[in-house]
């Protein structure tokens, strides 16, 4: 069974928690991506941080992203899955906490990104068609 490690994208920029939703805006453009980890200086995971959060709880409430820090929009303990974790279960966890990126965890450490893509890229049709499925449906 293919496990999260050989599907991941490796080595995920974090933006730290003191860093504004500017320079987090600026590491998405530059990477080009849509969503970054959020580490505390210990480098530890924090949260996840997405374009959409940028646009939903900063630009839409009026916020300054020059002074609105990505650790203020970190929400509670971030939903995760391990290194060695089976697509089932990345597939069951997206799922269940309606998310598109999970965090790959080895230990402590943040050693990848899984998404919706790498999952489609990995799996067969039917699987990666229920995970859509799972997502899009509101609940």
């Amino acid at each position: 069974m293919t496990r999260a490690r050989e599907i991941m994208t490796p080595d995920p920029t974090c933006v730290q928690a003191s860093q504004t939703i500017r320079d987090a805006a600026q590491l998405m453009a530059d990477k080009g991506v849509g969503a970054l980890p959020i580490c505390g200086e210990d480098n530890r995971l924090k949260g996840m941080i997405t374009d959409r959060d940028i646009v939903v709880k900063v630009i839409a409430e009026g916020k300054d992203p020059r002074a609105v820090t990505a650790g203020e929009l970190a929400q509670g303990e971030a939903v995760t899955i391990g290194a060695d974790d089976e697509a089932t279960e990345i597939m069951n966890t997206m799922a269940e906490y309606k998310v598109r990126r999970l965090p790959v965890i080895d230990g402590h450490e943040l050693v990848g990104i899984i998404s919706t893509a790498d999952v489609a890229r990995a799996l067969p049709e039917p699987q990666v068609g229920d995970l859509v499925e799972a997502l899009s449906v509101d609940s």
